[in-house]
């Protein structure tokens, strides 16, 4: 009677390990789909920044700069 219930231990014991093989595979394949997407991304991210003017280019664009028009104080605005 031990005998098979070792057997079944044995049998649960080993499809939980396929189990777990199976997820640590699936895991293994989706930081290796990860990576990709990641080096995909910078490797754009590199070639947006490889096309910006340079720090000393004096057609750079300030965007930090408030970009609101002045408000001309000589005029009034006209309310009816």
């Amino acid at each position: 009677m031990a005998h098979d219930s070792l057997e079944q231990i044995l049998r649960r014991l080993s499809e939980k390990m396929k189990m777990v093989n199976s997820s640590v595979e699936a895991l293994r394949q989706d930081r290796i789909m990860l990576e990709g997407k990641i080096e995909d991304a910078q490797k754009r991210i590199e070639h947006i920044l490889k096309r910006l003017p340079e720090q000393n280019d004096s057609r750079q664009m300030n965007l930090l700069t408030d970009t609101t028009p002045p408000v001309d104080k000589d005029h009034d605005s006209t309310t009816h």
